[in-house]
């Protein structure tokens, strides 16, 4: 098991997006942009249930994450792991997000019934530079 250091979870805490990748049914990548967080000491992001992203973790929790500043390509940090999720402080860790990502109070998007899901990494490599 691989941990992130002071500096990488500082890192992941600041408003830069992510990219996370899970794995299709016929094992191709499904790569998209997610606003990242450290939850309990692993990185982690939002989602919601119904998307492409919970289904694929629930068949393969095999997930990988690049985070890359914005200001400089050559400062990133990068999660290889196995994804779990909870629904348990989902509603609440997306609000969290929406603050640091849009400065909004709530998340705006929220549909109709829609179940959240926190999804951490544990994470088995993390790569970083500049970090």
């Amino acid at each position: 098991m691989a941990e992130l250091t002071e500096r990488q979870r500082r890192f992941l805490e600041s408003p830069f997006v992510g990219v996370v990748t899970t794995l299709r049914p016929d094992g191709s990548p499904h790569s998209t942009v997610v606003w990242v967080d450290v939850v309990d000491g692993k990185a982690a992001f939002n989602t919601a249930i119904g998307r492409v992203k919970p289904a694929n973790i629930e068949r393969d929790p095999r997930i990988s994450l690049v985070v890359v500043d914005p200001g400089d390509p050559y400062r990133w940090v990068s999660v290889d792991g196995r994804a779990s999720m909870t629904a348990e402080g989902a509603d609440d860790h997306i609000d969290r997000l929406a603050r640091r990502y849009t400065g909004a109070d709530a998340y705006q998007n929220r549909k109709p019934g829609e179940v959240r899901v926190t999804v951490t990494i544990d994470a088995t490599r993390v790569d970083s530079r500049g970090v």
